[in-house]
């Protein structure tokens, strides 16, 4: 298993990656392609395996207002075949430790219980604007007490999450 960064050539795996690890969403690869096509600002990540992407992940800018304060990690993703195995911890793990990252406010929509491991906690500033009582929302080095509602890339929200249609039988 390699953990690089994420390249051109590496960018299409990345997004099959997505579509398999959230079956009946396409809102996680198409955010991703819309970064990627804007030139926005990321700090990507991949584990290889046998030459195919099994985990990715991804940290984008936070903001409070037009300022940068730290950033997001969004989104994460494990194939199926390899989740419950330890590898997005270990990338996850990888990630945390690069300069580029781990001198940073981080900020998370997720698992708290699973992120706690990794030291993020629950935080009452700034506000996720994706969730509603920050219930989800959890921070790691973040200093602020400040309240805000914190800033995302435009692409969080111009990505739509609409589920994939479904086939139906007829009986």
């Amino acid at each position: 298993m390699k953990i690089q960064k994420v390249t051109e050539e590496t960018r299409a795996k990345v997004y099959a990656l997505l579509h398999r690890a959230f079956p009946g969403s396409d809102y996680e690869a198409e955010l991703v392609q819309k970064l990627h096509e804007h030139g926005k600002p990321a700090h990507e990540w991949v584990c290889i395996h046998t030459n195919k992407v099994i985990a990715y992940l991804a940290f984008t800018n936070a903001y409070h207002g037009h300022e940068v304060c730290g950033l997001h990690l969004a989104p994460m993703a494990v194939m199926p075949d390899f989740q419950r195995q330890g590898v997005g911890s270990e990338l996850l793990r990888f990630a945390l430790r690069q300069e580029a990252v781990k001198s940073q406010p981080l900020f998370v929509l997720g698992a708290p219980g699973f992120y706690a491991k990794f030291g993020f906690e629950p935080c009452a500033m700034p506000i996720c604007p994706f969730d509603k009582d920050n219930k989800h929302f959890l921070s790691l080095r973040n200093g602020s007490t400040t309240p805000f509602v914190v800033g995302y890339e435009p692409e969080f929200k111009t990505t739509v999450k609409q589920p994939k249609p479904q086939s139906r039988k007829r009986h």
